[in-house]
């Protein structure tokens, strides 16, 4: 059974600024829910986040989400955790980019704010629940256990960044808007019909702290411009760039390589070694890969034993491709796909699904490909 059936609990609602937050408060609250909702202040200039009725982390975000507060009739804070987030997503993500890795700032928010600090903070208050707009269910087992589902609409499922949540932050989250089969449009109708001024208000899509969007201009202000070579796979030198962390496993734009290949089809970015502070580049089909390592895994309920089959999802918008793996030493997730997947970058996380279940993540240490050595 999901988490709506429950007793009424003090619940606090993350309420970013969105409509999709701002529903989710106003549920809980309909719900029968003693609720307080609760706006994020994560940088310590607002001006420098993403604004234009994005929905995330700006003042402008704060006002509406304080607007949305009132109009669902429950008390309103902003908190802040400015110097939490510079920490543990803005400083990750320069870091994990200049060691060659390609980091999921959101994925990152999630585990180390909202489920760590923002509900650390809320339990100690004495509320029972964190609730957030994430297209999400919690299930909750005759046991007591609680799981992790894939929303019961699949074209808005979220659990991809929500699969670092462990047993104990499970048992204190709350997605109401998960187990509805509604469309946006509907979402965006229920607001309106709420009275919520957010209903028309676009979705976030993009990095809430790169103000204009441009990441490789972000990097370069924070790591300085530090040319180096773009070489093919032989390590013949095709041009120069000015800095590996502005690259990504899989690009094939803004290589700027100055002549074609000999078979005259598209490059990709195939390894960056900050080491020496290359980018190399090939073929597509270099891209393939068989079978990757994975750190720091995080499982939602009890780690599994031995080797098992599941389905894996790679991206947070990507779909899902049959695995075999197992957890070893160290610990270590060991992955081997039963078809090559494309373009997979160290830094990213692999979630494992069985069924709708959501199983836990990791971060992509190495990969092997199929045509050459691992990368």
């Amino acid at each position: 059974m999901t988490e709506t059936s429950q007793r009424p609990l003090r619940v606090l609602a993350a309420m970013s600024g969105g409509v999709d937050s701002a529903v989710a408060a106003a549920r809980a609250a309909e719900a029968g829910h003693d609720v307080t909702g609760v706006h994020l202040a994560l940088s310590a200039n607002p001006q420098s986040f993403r604004t234009g009725a994005r929905g995330c982390c700006t003042i402008e975000d704060s006002r509406d989400a304080r607007r949305a507060a009132d109009v669902i009739g429950i008390p309103f804070y902003v908190w802040d955790l400015a110097e939490r987030f510079r920490e543990d997503v803005v400083e990750d993500f320069v870091a994990e980019y200049e060691a060659g890795r390609t980091p999921n700032p959101c994925l990152r928010c999630n585990e180390k704010i909202k489920f760590a600090a923002l509900l650390d903070k809320a339990l100690a208050l004495g509320f029972d629940a964190v609730c957030t707009g994430h297209y999400a269910t919690v299930v909750l087992n005759d046991d007591g256990t609680r799981e992790l589902h894939r929303a019961s609409d699949m074209a808005k499922d979220q659990s991809y960044v929500l699969g670092v949540l462990d047993e104990k932050q499970l048992a204190h989250a709350m997605f109401p808007l998960g187990d509805t089969l509604t469309t946006k449009d509907e979402i965006r109708a229920e607001a309106e019909r709420r009275g919520l001024a957010v209903a028309k208000k676009p979705d976030s899509h993009d990095i809430c702290f790169i103000a204009d969007g441009d990441t490789q201009g972000f990097l370069a202000n924070r790591l300085g411009r530090a040319e180096g070579d773009i070489v093919d796979e032989s390590g013949a030198k095709l041009g120069t760039h000015e800095g590996a962390y502005g690259f990504t496993i899989g690009q094939r734009k803004g290589l700027r390589i100055g002549h074609p290949a000999p078979d005259g089809k598209p490059r990709y970015v195939l390894d960056i070694s900050p080491v020496n502070n290359t980018v190399t580049v090939g073929p597509a089909e270099a891209l393939d890969v068989d079978a990757l390592t994975a750190i720091k895994p995080r499982w939602c309920g009890t780690a599994p034993e031995g080797p098992g089959t599941y389905t894996a999802q790679l991206r947070a918008h990507g779909g899902e491709t049959e695995v075999t793996a197992e957890l070893l030493d160290g610990p270590e997730l060991r992955v081997s796909f039963a078809e090559p997947v494309r373009g997979v970058a160290p830094g990213q996380a692999i979630v494992l699904y069985d069924g709708s279940r959501v199983v836990g993540s990791a971060t992509i240490a190495t990969t092997a490909r199929r045509a050459t050595a691992t990368a």
